[in-house]
Order: C-alpha cells, then sequence, then structure tokens
C-alpha cells in the first residue's frame, strides 16, 4: 500500500508572491509574482527561504531559540476561500494577499488550514510541497492591515483563527505559475487517537 494517497481534490494557484524582509519590520511586502521557481530551499526572493533557518517562539518547547534547525516553514500557503472569510468576518470587502504574507493562495480544496500534516500539493511539472502544519494567526498581519486600513486590524487574529493556512517545504523542485492545478495527497494513516496522551497534551 502506498505510503501517499492522490485524492480528487485539486486546487487552482490563484496568486503567488513573496517576502523580501522579515514580517516582523510589519510593512506590505508580499510583491506579486507570474510564476516561482521552487529549489529545495524554496523561492530565492523569499525571506523564508533557506534548508535550515533558526528556531522560533513556536518551537521553544523542543530547542533553545536561535538553534539552527531543519526549516519547515519555507512557504506560507492559504485558501483563497478561507481568507474570503476572514475578511467578510473582519467587515472588509477583500482580503489583499500580500497583508497575510502568503507565498501560494490555492482555490478549491475545503478546510485547508487542516490538511493532514505530511499531506503534498503537487503541480503540474512534479513541484511538490509538503504541508507541515497549521499556520496559527499572528499580530504581524493585523498591524499590516490597519497600516493599510486603520481601523480595521484588531479584528484579524479572531477572525483568522483555524483560517489561516499552512506552512510547507518543497519536496521536489519545478516551478508554479499562476492558474497551475495543484493535486492533494495524504497520508495513507488514521488519526492518531490515543486518549492517555490527548489528556496529556490537553
Amino acid at each position: 500500500m502506498p505510503a501517499l494517497i492522490p485524492t480528487d481534490f485539486t486546487a487552482r494557484v490563484v496568486w503567488l508572491g513573496y517576502q523580501p524582509v522579515p514580517v516582523e519590520k510589519l510593512v506590505i511586502t508580499a510583491v506579486p509574482l507570474a510564476e516561482m521557481p521552487l529549489s529545495f530551499a524554496g523561492y530565492a526572493g523569499e525571506v523564508h527561504a533557506g534548508l535550515t533557518r533558526p528556531s522560533c517562539s513556536r518551537v521553544l518547547k523542543q530547542h533553545p531559540r536561535d538553534t539552527e534547525i531543519r526549516n519547515v516553514r519555507q512557504l506560507c500557503v492559504v485558501s483563497a476561500e478561507e481568507m474570503a472569510e476572514v475578511a467578510r468576518d473582519m467587515g472588509l470587502a477583500a482580503m489583499d494577499y500580500a497583508w497575510v504574507g502568503a507565498s501560494l493562495v490555492l482555490e478549491g480544496i475545503p478546510d485547508l488550514t487542516h490538511l493532514p500534516p505530511s499531506s503534498r500539493l503537487q503541480g503540474p511539472d512534479g513541484v511538490t510541497l509538503v504541508v507541515d502544519m497549521e499556520n496559527l494567526p499572528c499580530q504581524e498581519p493585523a498591524v499590516t492591515i490597519e497600516k493599510a486600513l486603520p481601523g480595521q486590524g484588531k479584528g484579524f487574529k479572531r477572525a483568522a483563527e483555524g483560517k489561516r493556512g499552512v506552512t510547507a517545504w518543497v519536496e521536489r523542485e519545478g516551478v508554479l505559475r499562476l492558474g497551475d492545478e495543484m493535486r492533494l495527497h495524504v497520508p495513507a494513516q488514521r488519526a492518531w487517537q490515543s486518549k492517555q496522551t490527548q489528556r496529556k497534551i490537553n
């Protein structure tokens, strides 16, 4: 039995972009692209590119800050449908994907933010992204939105809960282009169900 199962779910690439400066600078930085060449280190112009990265607050329970670790946060993948819901809940006419630092915006996969970790998204030329995990909402997009639309940014974190998308890394090199179709492949295993461990986690 294969470890990964191709599904009937596909998504269309509706936006590509990259951040040339760290999100901590809190400016609208994502630059739209027509195509995105991807190496094993990600996109060359992206501040999050690299085979490794310094550990951050997200993994302090595993590593001291600034420890060199494998970079599984090369790309920020979001759902066009989920971002539309976030914009609606914030009272915005639309979401500028640059505000949330998106690398890749996909249309067509329901509940994209909760894809199983290690799922694959594969493009026409074989370029393949591996989903790391949910990208939890943070305050940087809220500040960026506030700068663009004074009085509108503070509701982002609450509105984006469970809809912020996922982080991903490049398993197979290739090029993504606007309009490309990506197919979803999921791990061939059931969800972890240890009741004892669930009590420890909660």
